[in-house]
């Protein structure tokens, strides 16, 4: 993975090298068009690795829609209390959840119906569950749920 980045990196500099050197609606083909000599700018395709303050707190959750933490992914960072999953996007969100991935110093609490009632299942901090449908016993469905910072 770490080559093929690289390999990208070096493309896509030949590439704006080569587009550089072609004359452009301010440039003239003609070298003695322009009395300014000065070097077109270098841009530099470099990865960057963002990081949310919030999330080094280590007190957070992320949920993914397909099984061993593949799909899309949303994180939810504590303290949180979400008492219904029953409207907007998060009514096909509770229908999506497959996985769940929880921060060193978080603890999460899921449950079976919205408001917090009936059967819970709880998930300690550093803790990761790749099938949750095995896990919950509920039929896979979260209804509502909490996420405590330690």
């Amino acid at each position: 993975m770490k080559n093929f980045r690289h390999l990208l990196l070096i493309a896509g500099a030949m590439a704006l090298g080569a587009c550089s050197n072609m004359p452009g609606p301010t440039r003239s083909a003609s070298p003695t068009a322009s009395a300014d000599n000065r070097p077109d700018p270098t841009i530099l395709l470099v990865p960057v690795r963002i990081e949310d303050p919030a999330l080094a707190s280590g007190c957070w959750a992320q949920f993914y829609t397909g099984r061993n933490f593949q799909g899309d992914m949303l994180t939810l960072v504590g303290p949180a209390e979400v008492q219904s999953m029953d409207r907007g996007t998060a009514r096909q969100l509770k229908r999506d959840i497959d996985s769940v991935s929880v921060g060193p110093r978080a603890t999460l609490k899921v449950y079976e119906h919205a408001m917090f009632r009936d059967r819970t299942v709880d998930f300690p901090a550093n803790s990761r569950e790749g099938g949750l449908m095995r896990k919950l016993g509920f039929g896979g469905r979260i209804e509502a749920m909490k996420l405590d910072c330690a």
